[in-house]
């Protein structure tokens, strides 16, 4: 990734207007901006969060706070807790998330 043309700027997210995502089971509500090519997102998943689809975008994910389960379409499974990140570039890993007790992410894709 390369930021280009972005001016130095601050972000205060609690004044960026949510949009509510439902997902198979609960809700996401995201706060976003973009900057260039970059979308930058301050996430929120409700306790019981499911993803209603598999998502085969890159994303850097930081876990700010809960537990997150992110399960790939091989199988695999992973848990992120607060300041634990995952990676994952375009059309690599097929992923979807879930959470039994909500979470709160920043994420960059």
């Amino acid at each position: 990734m390369q930021l280009t043309d972005i001016p130095f700027g601050t972000t205060d997210w609690s004044k960026i207007e949510p949009t509510f995502h439902s997902g198979e089971t609960g809700t996401a509500l995201w706060r976003t901006c973009q900057f260039g090519t970059a979308r930058v997102r301050m996430v929120e998943y409700s306790p019981g969060y499911l993803a209603d689809h598999w998502c085969y975008k890159g994303h850097i994910l930081l876990c700010l706070d809960g537990r997150l389960e992110t399960e790939l379409d091989d199988g695999r499974t992973f848990t992120l807790t607060a300041g634990m990140s995952y990676q994952v570039a375009d059309n690599a890993e097929a992923h979807r998330s879930s959470t039994a007790i909500g979470a709160r992410l920043f994420i960059v894709d």
